[in-house]
């Protein structure tokens, strides 16, 4: 298949933004207070900070509060205690930083992704574009995965060396609460099931899209021509 220069661009936009979408759903999906006291109950969270389990719920609740909706105080107390001191706070404002760069650069990619979409009009080169961008997903993922599976604690450290000041997010298990709050059973068990959502949905869009890039196009009107063209060449005989 003959692309223009157009065709090839757009298509390009669509395997980078392929993965980025996909890898937005899957956070969304544990981004949330259901998969957070589902999996801090089998870190045994309440008895690692010695609040009640709907104590830890609420102070939960209240930080995700913060970190998605704002305003980021991050000043929850338990019994007029405040659970987070001021270094604790002030890293949870580091990450919501870092979330809604991360989230804008989404947000951007969803909408490229939506407008090359309709300008494509279902054609098969772009459908073939998005599979391509499932599987470069499925391949990360897997690549990904592997690392963080053998190397986990040293991935978590460079994750933060990247993204936050030095000094920042290093945290006492023993007195922090925000580390006992979010101790490394959540963080391991999080990291394995947020990649196998990513890879389930690369292995989704791969699949599915690569299926629509073998159908006829919805713009050219091939389907037309050949119900017109055959009748005439019966005739023909």
């Amino acid at each position: 298949m003959n692309l223009t220069l157009a065709q090839r661009l757009v298509g390009t936009v669509a395997v980078v933004t392929t993965p980025c979408v996909a890898i937005l759903i899957a956070t969304l999906l544990f981004l949330n207070p259901v998969w957070v006291a589902f999996d801090q109950d089998r870190s045994d969270v309440s008895g690692i900070t010695g609040y009640t389990p709907a104590e830890v719920n609420a102070v939960t609740g209240s930080i995700l509060s913060d970190l998605v909706f704002g305003p980021p105080n991050f000043d929850v107390a338990v019994n007029g205690t405040p659970v987070l001191d001021s270094r604790e706070q002030a890293h949870m404002r580091d990450v919501r930083s870092v979330l809604s760069g991360l989230g804008l650069v989404a947000l951007i990619a969803v909408l490229l992704l939506v407008v090359v979409g309709i300008a494509a009009r279902g054609s098969r080169w772009f459908w073939r574009a998005v599979a391509l961008g499932g599987r470069v997903l499925v391949v990360g993922v897997i690549v990904v995965g592997v690392g963080f599976a053998l190397f986990f604690d040293q991935a978590f450290e460079l994750f933060h060396e990247i993204f936050f000041p030095p000094g920042t997010y290093m945290f006492d298990i023993r007195t922090e609460k925000l580390v006992q709050l979010f101790p490394d059973q959540f963080w391991s068990e999080t990291s394995v099931a947020l990649c196998a959502a990513i890879l389930g949905l690369g292995i989704l869009t791969a699949v599915v899209a690569a299926r629509l890039g073998r159908e006829p196009d919805q713009s050219d009107g091939s389907h037309s021509s050949d119900t017109v063209s055959r009748p005439a060449a019966a005739g023909n005989r």
